[in-house]
């Protein structure tokens, strides 16, 4: 039997897996909780079994640099392993544009992070009890983290679920971050955006269930 841990992204919460976990009932799951609207929290992780670690978005980068668990397999969703453009890394998101946020967001946090969760079409989904401390310490985390060499030399079979219409992470960036990497499945939803865990759940429950079965 497989546990499937899961790791929300930026702005959000671990609740945001429900609509997921609802698809896979046969499969025990765990979810941590980044501390962005709640009190962080990194449950236990049950012995026995294969572990198949889902991270969105930032909840991706953040497994590969935290690594806090063992893990059996991968799975990125809307996720990356590298934010911003560097000189050997393009395409992918502005320095400029992040440092912009940034910097905004130390005057107009709430404004700055509504306007992120709405771009990513996250309506229904938004909050006025962000942590704005745990918000900030994570837009530090997209600007500084390069997760590259983390995911190159880990072994684990990767699957990366990604939105043909993501607005946030386009599929240029996404090849960019995965392609030619061994042991990669890489699915593109046409039509998806960048909340597919929620809002294109039964999509990415097949994948994962194909995932599971040949672990």
């Amino acid at each position: 039997m497989c546990l499937l841990v899961f790791v929300h992204g930026w702005g959000f919460d671990a609740s945001f897996w429900q609509p997921l976990r609802d698809q896979l009932p046969e499969y025990p799951g765990v979810a941590f909780d980044l501390g962005f609207r709640a009190q962080p929290q990194w449950p236990p992780i049950p012995a026995g079994g294969k572990i198949i670690a889902v991270g969105h978005s930032t909840g991706f980068a953040w497994l590969l640099h935290e690594r806090p668990f063992r893990w059996d397999a991968l799975v990125a969703i809307n996720g990356f392993s590298r934010f911003v453009e560097g000189p050997d890394f393009r395409p992918a998101v502005a320095p400029q544009v992040l440092e912009r946020m940034i910097r905004r967001f130390a005057s107009t946090p709430l404004a700055v992070a509504t306007e992120f969760l709405t771009r990513c079409g996250a309506i229904g989904l938004e909050s006025a009890n962000f942590d704005v401390k745990a918000l900030a310490a994570g837009l530090v985390w997209l600007r500084d983290w390069d997760e590259r060499a983390a995911l190159a030399e880990d072994p684990a079979p990767l699957l990366v679920l990604a939105g043909a219409r993501d607005p946030i992470i386009p599929m240029a960036m996404t090849e960019r971050c995965f392609g030619g990497r061994s042991r990669t499945i890489m699915h593109r939803r046409e039509g998806g955006g960048h909340l597919l865990p929620h809002d294109d759940p039964a999509w990415c429950a097949q994948h994962l269930r194909a995932l599971a079965k040949v672990l």
